[in-house]
């Protein structure tokens, strides 16, 4: 039997996907399941956006493309980066890659080794500890707090820097929990990270565009003094509703922007030509598409954080962004993997447990609410009557 390489053993996975093969299987099986697990938007990419990636076809642009994307799209990129968050970034700093996981891959393996520490946020989107762990570094939780909002507290974060710290990963607004940062927090981070300047940042803003009540979206594009060791992340996969499209893009600073490129031709070589078409006219054409997936977000999100606060057991923090709702189940007196699996095997509906975003998760549910209203309705409903069935609930606390 072959063997293969003991770091493997240390790599991850996404739950998510895990359960979605289940939800898959019971569906086959004729059962009917709500899907709230699976972080996609069930809304069709818009029109223009599939045109402009048909056109590309069409127009004969099938072979490989610069490795760094082409140079109309990185201009594209750098232009809706200066009228979103007024930041002046040159084309040259941004590099184009097939979705979100390949730039946390690349500033993780960039830093990440034996004998290195790299702190990202817990509960937080599973791939960051899984690939801190693959590089061969210590995964460092911070830990993010319900009674802020879900947001990190910056003393917190600083406390725990040492000399081996290589790397720091901040996600704003977050998956799985929605949570924004205050710009005062982030103040603070950047103002004590001066102390510390061989720490590098990576700040996934993927879901920068989903801000709801009022929550601003603070971009590290705006702090000048670590700007020549930030990383960003973002891509078109939930702004435009394009996760297939594969479409992502990243800006490095000058002295990582050449690494970085190696690694994409070493990886990938390329994106495919006509997603980067399609991410042209995504950022050039009419934003009112996505502006109204927000809208609709933001309606389904009051909708299920009011009645999920109805579900006895349940208390459920108001996310400031993205589309999750992460409530504390603790009062069910199910942990949170077993609630997951009852409620998928009994109830027909398919959530994630807190726990497969980290150890912190424990205690938490998240829910996608990138699904219809009468969907998001009926799903209560189950977890409604699944509850009443399932025994006596314990007594809140908190």
């Amino acid at each position: 039997m072959v063997k293969l390489a003991a770091r493997m053993s240390s790599l991850g996975t996404e739950t998510a996907f895990e359960v979605l093969a289940r939800a898959k299987a019971l569906e086959a099986q004729g059962r009917s399941i709500i899907n709230l697990g699976i972080g996609q938007p069930d809304f069709a990419t818009p029109e223009h956006i599939v045109e402009a990636g048909r056109k590309a076809l069409a127009d004969g642009h099938h072979g490989y493309t610069p490795a760094n994307g082409i140079p109309a799209l990185r201009e594209a990129v750098a232009a809706d980066l200066h009228r979103r968050h007024g930041a002046t970034v040159s084309p040259d700093n941004v590099l184009v890659v097939p979705g979100g996981k390949v730039t946390m891959f690349f500033a993780i393996l960039m830093f990440g080794e034996p004998g290195a520490e790299i702190l990202y946020p817990n509960p937080g989107f599973p791939i960051y500890e899984s690939v801190i762990r693959f590089s061969g570094a210590t995964p460092v939780p911070m830990p993010l707090h319900e009674d802020k909002g879900f947001s990190f507290s910056a003393d917190e974060v600083l406390a725990q820097l040492t000399p081996k710290t290589r790397l720091i990963i901040v996600n704003s607004p977050a998956n799985p929990t929605g949570g924004v940062v205050p710009r005062a927090e982030f103040d603070r981070l950047v103002a004590g990270l001066e102390r510390f300047p061989d720490v590098a940042i990576m700040s996934d803003e993927i879901y920068s565009c989903m801000v709801y009540d009022g929550a601003e979206h603070v971009s590290l594009l705006n702090y000048p003094s670590i700007r020549d060791r930030l990383i960003l992340l973002d891509g078109w996969s939930k702004t435009y509703a394009m996760t297939g499209w594969r479409l992502g893009y990243s800006v490095w600073p000058k002295d990582l922007i050449g690494p970085a490129t190696k690694l994409a031709i070493n990886c990938h070589s390329c994106v495919n030509a006509a997603a980067q078409f399609a991410g042209i006219a995504a950022l050039t054409g009419s934003q009112e598409p996505a502006r109204k997936m927000v809208e609709a977000f933001a309606e389904r999100r009051r909708m299920i954080v009011n009645a999920l606060n109805n579900l006895p057991g349940f208390r459920c923090a108001n996310p400031g962004g993205a589309f999750y709702a992460f409530p504390n189940v603790s009062g069910t007196g199910f942990d949170a993997k077993t609630l997951q699996a009852r409620l998928l095997d009994e109830a027909g509906v398919a959530t994630i447990a807190g726990t497969s975003f980290g150890a912190y998760g424990e205690g938490y549910l998240r829910f996608s609410y990138a699904s219809s209203l009468p969907q998001l309705h009926e799903a209560v409903e189950r977890i409604h009557k699944f509850l009443g069935n399932a025994g006596p609930v314990v007594a809140r606390t908190g």
